[in-house]
């Protein structure tokens, strides 16, 4: 291992070396990241999953750092440039980009003015004017490299020039002064292109927009990305250009004047204009794109986490609910396992008729088969949906909630091969019924059978970099479906895939021995499951449940390797049944049995409540009988919602009507600059407030905040920002100084 980029690791992170050490030989040795973080945690001190994958992948990138500067500093060493400066300046980069930057001059070039001009004998007529010579004659010296290729003196010096342009945007120390210049004075500018085509006018914020580099949003970043591929806009940057070619030029010569000024000063202005800066912009854009990328993967990877973790509706029997107009409105019914009873269909929007039928088909399933609640899909017809629902319920006197339930990715679902060989006999829409109440029933079961990018709830997840959001995303579904668990004998291949140790082959090995064999009756039982070995085995069998089974422990989260520690803790303290109400842990009685604090304590909870998920920490769904019309809200109603989406700019909640409402990030909190996922998740139950009301566009403005909060916050801000202004104004000004200030001063000091 590497001492020192684990030193790194560690300082960055604020931890021990020794945790990072640990992490990374119990990394070495196949664990996974889930059984790290929850089996051993004495060697980590109790890193969760995030720290644990930060410094797997810190690791793997400074190694490849470090095996690039190596790369370079051989590659220079073997043009016999190197120097003690350049192996300096190599060993404190700490982004591979700064390597590369420093590696730029000495790169072989092919097919540039500067690399054709160097093939043509001209290195030494730039290395002559770059000596800046105070005597000579540039058209004499210039004349000794005419030859076939360079056939007169104007070529030989623009040749030179070229090599010397090519220099100035190599050196890499002014690269990197001039893109921080750039970053931190420059302004982004956007431009509609002439033969735009934005019929709904998407992107009419940038039409003609400008901002300062570093104040740039990162959903304003990735909207202008896409604007510019669609060729609605374009994008540059405005900037002192000239101050920065003047820095150029002035770095060539040194402070020192030669009687090649004029050239090198051309040359300096070429090497920025035409290489340098479009270089930095190509830099900036990039940086700036990669950065907002990086942030929408990581919002969509919370929201996709906060998703899957939303509370099971446990012991329920559901009517998943499918919308829809002309194709009718699917129904099914699941049991408390979420086991298909059966499938139906209603057309309550095809006129008088079929309503009256719709309602009565609708009540009779309800009380046929004891339906406590109906999960209604969020797509087309769905509020009219939930108008029918609500007045069902009303008209029948039923004791029987409802609630709207994201329906994104159960048609994708629903198409599957998984799909087609569960309900062989059931058409598609009816299938994607079956998804929509089982989402209610137990969300991480079966949003986990669907590809995560068709969940719906990220922002513009088709600009981003497909293998980085598939990797995160990944990342995200193993951490929830870890820190859950699941049932051995119910949970479908898709889950088990997902379990630590497992992949998809043995998952589905362990569906076969169970479909062969019966239920498991003990966790031990899994090392009989083909392709399935000890190594696997103690990878997965903590996570992997067993209710009613032959041995009590095995429904916990307790590892079989802790076994007897948890009897011994058991006995030692007279506890003689898990979940036992009365149970009390003696410190002084478990101290001699010499097990460490993180296993004790997780002994300790799993005895206490063996059952527990760790998803009834959340928030539930929103439970309804009612149904909400944009015509009865009013600005300053107080309003129960959910939370169905977290972007940069603010958060998306369903109040009931046909649109989510939006809380723009500016009404989110009582200070004015928040991230809004620090302030709120997907599927939290929010109380929000009406602050403005579109009826023509069926669109509603909402707040985190009473609105007359909301005005004194901003009346505060406001008094704030003007006491600013008036503090500055009150400073006395400094006197611009005029060239003809000056002349006085220079006649009064030496008294002409």
């Amino acid at each position: 291992m590497n001492e020192e980029i684990i030193q790194r690791i560690a300082a960055e992170l604020k931890v021990d070396l020794s945790q990072v050490k640990n992490t990374l030989s119990m990394l070495e040795e196949g664990n996974t990241v889930p059984f790290i973080a929850r089996y051993r945690k004495e060697m980590t001190k109790g890193l969760d999953e995030e720290q644990i994958l930060f410094i797997q992948k810190q690791y793997d990138y400074q190694l490849k750092l470090a095996e690039r500067k190596e790369d370079v500093l051989r590659l220079i060493e073997e043009q016999g440039k190197l120097t003690d400066e350049i192996r300096k300046s190599v060993a404190e980069c700490t982004k591979l980009s700064q390597v590369e930057d420093i590696y730029r001059p000495y790169a072989q070039k092919k097919k540039t003015r500067a690399a054709a001009a160097i093939n043509n004998g001209l290195q030494p007529l730039a290395d002559w004017m770059l000596s800046l010579p105070q005597e000579g004659d540039l058209v004499a010296e210039a004349q000794k490299y005419i030859t076939e290729n360079v056939k007169n003196i104007q070529e030989a010096v623009q040749g030179a020039m070229d090599i010397i342009a090519e220099a100035v945007s190599d050196d890499a120390k002014q690269r990197w002064a001039f893109k921080e210049e750039i970053t931190k004075t420059g302004v982004i500018v956007t431009k509609i292109k002439k033969d735009a085509k934005d019929e709904k006018k998407v992107y009419q914020n940038y039409y003609d927009y400008s901002e300062k580099i570093t104040t740039l949003a990162d959903h304003r970043i990735m909207a202008m990305d896409r604007a510019e591929k669609e060729k609605v806009i374009s994008v540059s940057f405005t900037y002192d250009d000239e101050h920065l070619k003047e820095k150029a030029y002035k770095a060539l010569t040194k402070g020192k004047t030669s009687i090649v000024d004029n050239e090198l000063k051309l040359a300096a202005e070429d090497g920025c204009s035409r290489l340098l800066f479009p270089s930095i912009e190509r830099e900036i854009r990039s940086e700036l794109s990669e950065r907002a990328q990086t942030r929408s993967i990581e919002i969509f990877s919370t929201n996709l986490e906060k998703l899957l973790l939303q509370p099971p509706l446990k012991g329920r029997i559901v009517l998943g609910f499918d919308p829809g107009y002309r194709n009718g409105c699917k129904l099914a019914v699941i049991d408390e396992t979420g086991k298909m009873l059966t499938v139906d269909k209603i057309f309550p929007f095809m006129g008088a008729g079929g309503e009256a039928s719709s309602r009565k088909k609708l009540a009779e399933l309800i009380k046929k088969y004891g339906v406590q609640i109906i999960a209604i899909g969020n797509g087309t017809a769905s509020r009219e949906s939930e108008k029918l629902v609500a007045s069902v319920i009303q008209e029948n006197g039923l004791d029987v909630s409802y609630a709207i339930v994201s329906e994104a990715g159960a048609s994708v679902w629903s198409a599957q091969e998984a799909a087609r060989k569960e309900f062989p006999d059931m058409a598609v829409e009816e299938r994607s019924a079956v998804s929509i109440g089982r989402r209610l029933l137990d969300p991480l079961a079966e949003l986990i059978k669907i590809d995560p990018k068709s969940i719906g709830v990220g922002q513009y997840q088709h600009d981003l970099p497909q293998k980085a959001l598939s990797e995160r995303l990944d990342e995200a579904v193993m951490k929830c479906v870890n820190r859950t668990g699941a049932d051995l004998n119910t949970a479908s291949q898709e889950l088990l895939m997902h379990i630590s140790g497992l992949n998809s082959a043995t998952a589905k090995e362990i569906v076969n021995y169970r479909n062969e064999n019966g239920r498991f009756t003990n966790r031990e039982q899994l090392l009989k499951v083909k392709k399935l070995g000890p190594k696997a085995y103690t990878q997965c069998a903590g996570f992997l449940r067993i209710v009613g089974g032959e041995e009590p422990l095995d429904e916990t989260s307790i590892h079989p390797e802790s076994y007897e520690a948890a009897r011994a803790v058991m006995k030692a303290c007279g506890i003689t049944a898990l979940g036992q109400a009365d149970a009390a842990f003696d410190d002084e009685k478990l101290k001699d049995l010499n097990i460490d604090s993180y296993t004790l304590k997780d002994i300790e909870d799993a005895i206490r409540q063996p059952l527990r998920d760790y998803r009834d920490q959340f928030e539930g769904a929103l439970l309804r009988s009612d149904v909400l019309e944009i015509k009865d809200l009013h600005v300053g109603d107080k309003l129960s919602g959910t939370v169905r989406n977290v972007v940069d700019f603010g958060a998306f909640v369903d109040i009931g009507l046909h649109e989510d409402g939006l809380v723009h990030v500016s009404r989110m909190s009582m200070r004015r600059n928040v991230v809004p996922t620090e302030v709120v998740s997907v599927g939290d139950i929010v109380d929000v407030w009406v602050y403005e009301i579109d009826e023509e566009r069926s669109r509603v403005s909402l707040s985190f905040l009473p609105i007359e909060q909301l005005q004194q916050r901003d009346a505060q801000f406001k008094h704030q920002k003007s006491a600013k202004k008036k503090k500055q104004q009150a400073k006395p000004q400094k006197k611009e100084v005029t060239m003809d200030d000056a002349m006085a001063r220079l006649m009064e000091r030496f008294g002409k």
